[in-house]
């Protein structure tokens, strides 16, 4: 006779076979192949050849796809487990952590022509060592402050529950880096004014991955919800766009989302200060 559990429901529910809890690392295995992939296109990538950094930012791309599909296919099978969770952990730290850090310091610092003034470049090298390590430790400190969470309450809650994260996820901050770069297509920056650009863009997506404000998970999305063709219908016609107009869609994705959880907060304060002002 196959194990049963208690479900959230009070209903018994048959325990998976102990090889269905593979299917989701095959996914987590995936996400960390497609950022070791980055990591070593980022390496090879220069001036003379920028097709390098275009395919790692696609694969940053790819591995935010696998993500996401692992924790969709073991809740669905009810495969979760501690050791699914540690090793998406781990896996994310190498893959949305390192990989878009390393990417974001070889193109947008490291790529800089000599200038007139080459101390002034080597300045802006060096901060950018400096920032780069800025967005894998908030990424990181994200990932252990998730795992440790019971119930994390953001500082614009609105109603708790599980239909927003405390914080913007580590995969969406790599989404900006790389949704960025594959808008240029791999062109590295070879303006000094733009890399201070670049750098305020990964200090405040740093920022937003350590911070209490609010931004959507999308859990409450289920194919079991009431009408699911039209969810369906959503999902077919944002796939296709994105692999119609990749080049526009993934950064306008990526930076509404980053936006989203601005104007959560913004939206909070001032609704605070009008229930203030109104007593």
């Amino acid at each position: 006779m196959e194990d049963a559990q208690i479900g959230t429901d009070g209903k018994m529910r048959r325990q998976p076979s102990r090889g269905m809890y593979v299917l989701p690392s095959l996914f987590t295995a995936g996400n960390m192949a497609a950022g070791y992939y980055a990591i070593t296109q980022s390496i090879q990538g220069s001036v003379a050849d920028q097709s390098y950094f275009d395919r790692a930012a696609l694969a940053l791309g790819i591995a935010v796809l696998f993500d996401g599909l692992d924790g969709i296919i073991a809740r669905m099978t009810n495969t979760t487990s501690d050791f699914g969770k540690e090793l998406d952990s781990l896996a994310d730290v190498i893959t949305f952590g390192v990989a878009p850090s390393l990417l974001a310091y070889i193109w947008g610092f490291r790529m800089l022509p000599l200038m007139a003034h080459p101390e002034a470049r080597q300045q802006i090298v060096h901060i950018g060592v400096f920032v780069c390590f800025i967005f894998l430790i908030c990424g990181a400190s994200r990932l252990a402050r998730f795992n440790i969470s019971i119930n994390p309450q953001p500082r614009n809650p609105g109603r708790p529950g599980k239909k927003y994260f405390v914080g913007m996820p580590i995969p969406a901050g790599a989404g900006v880096i790389s949704s960025v770069i594959h808008f240029q297509r791999g062109s590295p920056i070879d303006n000094p004014w733009i890399s201070v650009v670049w750098l305020c863009l990964l200090l405040f997506t740093s920022f937003l991955m350590v911070s209490n404000w609010r931004f959507w998970s999308a859990k409450e999305i289920t194919v079991g919800a009431r009408h699911p063709y039209r969810l369906f219908a959503l999902i077919a016609v944002v796939g296709a766009s994105i692999v119609l107009f990749h080049q526009y869609m993934l950064i306008i994705i990526a930076m509404a989302y980053l936006v989203s959880g601005v104007v959560a907060r913004l939206a909070y304060s001032w609704g605070r200060r009008r229930r203030h002002s109104a007593v």
